[in-house]
Order: C-alpha cells, then structure tokens, then sequence
C-alpha cells in the first residue's frame, strides 16, 4: 500500500502560499529571533548565496556556504547546500520541515563522545581491569 506524502504547513500556510509571499509578509510568521535577525537586511555574504542558490537551482550542484547564521526561506526548499562545520562541508538537502530554522543547526560542529572501557589508572575500580 502506498501512502500519499502528507502536506507540511509552516503556520498554517502551504509552501505554495510561502513561496508567493513576499519578505515582510514571512517575517511574520517567523520566531523572534529569526525576525529580527532578518530585520536587520541580509550582508552581503548572505546575498551572494542566495544568488548562487538561484544559479544552481535547477542542477544536482550543491551550493558551499560557511555562513551558518542564515535562515532557511522557501525559497530554498529543494536544494542542496554544503554547510562548513569546521573541518568539512556537510550536504543538505533542503525540505519544507526547515523554514524558518538557521542552516547551522544541520550541520554540528561537534562530534558525539564515545564512550568506551575504562583505560589505565582511570578510577581505582577500573584497577582490576585486565590489560591487552
């Protein structure tokens, strides 16, 4: 059985309805922080990206951007952006899940601890662990 894919709404518009709107309109419907950051214009780093999102919006190319702060529009739903992390560029593939968060936050900087035995004189339980 097939299941039709479910139509997200971002504050009860469609994407259809988002990608019509213009700027100041969106901004309404965006949190706080991303209003007034969005408030404030974009630099000029910002808008470059934009324009090379809108270059390679019909190709399979992904777009690298080291500008982590910049919130995901509609506009960009559908394409792929390489995100800095420190060391390397991350893919992402932009979905309508997205809007509205910063382009960061898919790309950690940090990777998870792993965990594992304890090594020599760690803890005077770990004393008795055999070594190799």
């Amino acid at each position: 059985m097939i299941m039709a894919k479910k139509e997200i709404k971002f504050r009860g518009k469609t994407l259809q309805e988002l990608q019509e709107m213009d700027r100041k309109e969106l901004l309404k419907l965006l949190n706080s922080r991303q209003r007034r950051s969005m408030k404030r214009g974009l630099t000029p780093v910002k808008k470059k990206f934009l324009k090379n999102l809108e270059k390679a919006k019909g190709t399979d190319k992904a777009v690298k951007t080291r500008s982590r702060d910049m919130i995901i529009l509609p506009e960009m739903v559908g394409s792929k952006i390489g995100i800095h992390n420190g060391q390397e560029y991350k893919i992402v593939e932009i979905d309508e899940s997205m809007i509205g968060y910063y382009i960061g936050e898919f790309a950690p900087t940090r990777g998870r601890v792993k965990h594992s035995s304890p090594g020599f004189g760690a803890t005077r339980s770990s004393k008795f662990v055999p070594l190799k």
